[in-house]
C-alpha cells in the first residue's frame, strides 16, 4: 500500500496574526470605545420656507386689492363723494404701496433665500405706514363717540386698517431673509409722512374738505392743536420704524440656526 501524504493545510494549525502586529486593526478602535452614531436635527428647508413666504404675500397681495376695491366701492355711496378725495387718504395710498411691496416681496422669496437691502427698506417703509394708519383710524373710531357721531367700520376698512397691518406685521418678524438695516431708515421713514401732511394741510385750505377730522383746525380747537396731532403721528412713525429697525439687526444665527438651502 501506498502511504498517503498528509495534508499540510489539514495537519498545520492556522496562524492568526495578533491585532496589533496588523496596521488595519490598530486603525480601529476598540469595540468598547467606538462613540455611538448620534442622529443630528434634520437641517431646516430655507427655500421650501421662502416658496411659503411667496405665495402667503402673494395672498396678502390680492387681499389688498380686494380691500381697496371694497372701500372705493364703500365710499363711492356717500353724497360728497369725489374720487380725487378717496385717493388723499393715507390709508389708501399706504395700501397701494402695500400691494406692491407685498408682489415685489413674493417674487423675491421665489427666487432667492435672502432680501436684498432695497426690498427692506421698501418693506419697513410700508409695514410701518399701514401700521400706523391702523392705529390713528383706531384712536379716531374710540374718539368718535365722545365727538357725537359714529364712524362705520365695514369689512373693508377692517382689512386695510387692522388685518393687512396685522399680517403685515407678522410677516416682518418671522421673515428670516430681512438684511439688517441702519438706522438712518429712520429719517427716511419720515419723509413721506411730512410731505403728504404738508400738501394736505395746504390742499385742504383751498378745497375746504381734510382726509382726517385733526387736520382740520375747524373741527378742533385750531392750529395748536392740529400740530399736536402731527407731532404725535410722526413720533408714532418713528417708534414703530424704530421696532421694525431692530427686529432686522438681530443676531442672523438666532433666525438661522439649523437651516440649509435645499
Amino acid at each position: 500500500m501506498c502511504a498517503r501524504a498528509a495534508d499540510p493545510a489539514r495537519t498545520k494549525p492556522t496562524e492568526r496574526v495578533p491585532a496589533a502586529a496588523n496596521p488595519v486593526m490598530r486603525a480601529l478602535p476598540a469595540a468598547g470605545t467606538r462613540p455611538a452614531l448620534t442622529r443630528g436635527p434634520r437641517p431646516f428647508p430655507v427655500r421650501r420656507v421662502r416658496q411659503a413666504f411667496g405665495v402667503g404675500r402673494l395672498l396678502l397681495a390680492g387681499l389688498g386689492v380686494a380691500a381697496l376695491l371694497g372701500y372705493f366701492d364703500y365710499v363711492l355711496g356717500f353724497a360728497t363723494f369725489q374720487i380725487y378725495n378717496f385717493y388723499s387718504y393715507f390709508t389708501v395710498q399706504s395700501g397701494m404701496a402695500a400691494v406692491v411691496a407685498f408682489v415685489a416681496g413674493a417674487i423675491v422669496a421665489f427666487r432667492h433665500t435672502v432680501d436684498p437691502p432695497w426690498l427692506d427698506w421698501f418693506r419697513l417703509l410700508v409695514t410701518t405706514y399701514i401700521t400706523v394708519s391702523g392705529i390713528v383710524f383706531l384712536t379716531i373710531v374710540i374718539q368718535s363717540s365722545n365727538r357725537d357721531y359714529t364712524i362705520e367700520v365695514p369689512w373693508s376698512s377692517q382689512l386695510l386698517h387692522f388685518w393687512i397691518p396685522a399680517i403685515a406685521l407678522l410677516d416682518w418678524l418671522t421673515d428670516a431673509g430681512k438684511a439688517r438695516l441702519p438706522w438712518k431708515i429712520l429719517a427716511w421713514g419720515l419723509v413721506v409722512p411730512s410731505i403728504w401732511g404738508v400738501f394736505t394741510l395746504i390742499r385742504g385750505s383751498i378745497v375746504g374738505w381734510y382726509p382726517y377730522f385733526f387736520l382740520d383746525p375747524v373741527q378742533v380747537s385750531g392750529p395748536l392743536e392740529t400740530a399736536v396731532y402731527c407731532l404725535v403721528a410722526l413720533t408714532l412713525f418713528t417708534a414703530i420704524a424704530a421696532v421694525l429697525t431692530a427686529t432686522s439687526r438681530l443676531p442672523q444665527w438666532m433666525w438661522r440656526r439649523g437651516s440649509t438651502a435645499e
